[in-house]
């Protein structure tokens, strides 16, 4: 297992104490910093996911009101 040094400030790390006294911190400080890491891959996924959409809107031809209507008309019957 892996040790890391982080400096918070103090009034963070009082807090953390607090509230997760009689705690194993060790494992409450690796489950969340797990969570981090999904988070921020989860964001890249979301951003890249953004950047095709915007990039494929910018290579399609606009559609009109009534192009949406008759679409929507036509999908009803």
């Amino acid at each position: 297992m892996a040790t890391v040094n982080f400096s918070v400030p103090e009034e963070i790390k009082e807090a953390f104490n607090r509230a997760f006294a009689k705690k194993n911190k060790s494992a409450i400080i690796a489950d969340l910093m797990a969570k981090a890491v999904e988070e921020e891959k989860s964001r890249k996924r979301q951003s890249k996911a953004i950047d095709r959409l915007l990039l494929r809107r910018a290579t399609k031809n606009a559609v009109s009101d009534a192009e949406i209507r008759a679409a929507r008309e036509e999908l009803r019957r």
